[in-house]
C-alpha cells in the first residue's frame, strides 16, 4: 500500500480518530459537500487505532476512502507504531518491547475486540487482520510534506535542525526506542525549530479546541474519549466538527513572526 508523503494544494487534516467510526463518517459526509472536495487532500494525523469502539472499522474506512478519493494519506501515530511493532510488521529492536507496551498501556483492548480476538493474543490478531491493514501498519509514513505545512503526529524538537529531523522522519528510523516525533507529550506545545519554514500540524495530545497558530496547529479534540472529532481545512483555517453541539470554536494562538519564506495567502487565518 502506497501512502503519498509529498502533497500540494488544499488539505483537510483529520484529528486522532481512535476507532470513533461514527464521528469519522460524519466528518467525511461534511467534507464531501465542500465545493473543492475532489481536489483537496485528506490527511489523517495518526492514531486511528485503540481506545474507541471500532479501530478496525476506522482503518477500513480510511482504506476505502483511499480507493474512492486517491488524494488521501496519513501519518503514523504512536498507536500505529506500537501496534505495527507489536505484531512484527515493522522491524524494531528487542529492547523496545513494543508488544508489552502496546498491550499494557495503549488502550489496545478495543483493537483486539474490533478484530474479534482475545485481548493479548498477538498471533491471532495478526492472522485476523486483512492484508491491506497489515500493509497500512507496515508502510505508513512518519510525516507528510506540503509546500506550506508539515504534518507529523506529535511535533518537532525546537532545539534540533529541521533538516535533520525531516531526514529521520522520511527514513522512519525504527531503531529509536521511542521516536519523539510520534510519542512525546511535550512536542505538541513546542514551536518548530527556527530553520523550519512550514506550519507544523500535529495531533497526539487532546486539547479542548483546535489551536491555530502562526507556526503550529493542533487538531486532537477527543483523544478517543468522546467529544467532537475535528477536521481543519487548510489554508482556510476553517474547522469541521463531527458534533457541533459539543464543539468549541478554534483558538487563534501565538504572535510570533511568520517565516519569511512562507508567504501570506488569501484566506489564511493569521
Amino acid at each position: 500500500m502506497t501512502w503519498e508523503n509529498s502533497i500540494s494544494g488544499p488539505v483537510a487534516v483529520i484529528g486522532d480518530v481512535h476507532g470513533q467510526v461514527d464521528q469519522l463518517a460524519r466528518i467525511l459526509e461534511q467534507l464531501r459537500q465542500t465545493p473543492n472536495f475532489e481536489r483537496r487532500w485528506i490527511v489523517f494525523i495518526g492514531d486511528l487505532v485503540d481506545r474507541g469502539s471500532d479501530p478496525k472499522g476506522a482503518i477500513d474506512l480510511m482504506c476505502d476512502l483511499l480507493i474512492h478519493h486517491p488524494r488521501t494519506t496519513v501519518v503514523s501515530g504512536n498507536h500505529e507504531l506500537a501496534m505495527g511493532a507489536a505484531l512484527h510488521l515493522v522491524d524494531t529492536p528487542e529492547y523496545s518491547d513494543w508488544s508489552g507496551r502496546w498491550i499494557d498501556h495503549y488502550g489496545s483492548e478495543a483493537t483486539f475486540q474490533s478484530y474479534g480476538c482475545e485481548m493479548g493474543d498477538l498471533e491471532a490478531l495478526r492472522e485476523a487482520m486483512p492484508e491491506d491493514h497489515r500493509r497500512f501498519l507496515a508502510d505508513v509514513p512518519w510525516c507528510v510534506e506540503h509546500p506550506d505545512f508539515f504534518f507529523v503526529h506529535a511535533g518537532l524538537d525546537p532545539n534540533s535542525s529541521f533538516e535533520v529531523q525531516r531526514e529521520i522522519l522520511r527514513a522512519r528510523d525504527f531503531t529509536l526506542n521511542r521516536p519523539q516525533w510520534l510519542c512525546s507529550k511535550s512536542l505538541p506545545f513546542e514551536d518548530p525549530p527556527k530553520d523550519c519554514t512550514h506550519v507544523v500540524v500535529s495531533g497526539h495530545v487532546k486539547v479542548p479546541q483546535v489551536k491555530l497558530g502562526r507556526r503550529r496547529i493542533l487538531t486532537d479534540t477527543t483523544g478517543g474519549e468522546g467529544g467532537s472529532l475535528s477536521c481543519v481545512l487548510l489554508p482556510e483555517g476553517k474547522v469541521i466538527h463531527s458534533d457541533p453541539s459539543l464543539a468549541r470554536e478554534p483558538a487563534i494562538v501565538g504572535h510570533e513572526q511568520r517565516p519569511k519564506s512562507v508567504p501570506k495567502k488569501k484566506g489564511w487565518f493569521w
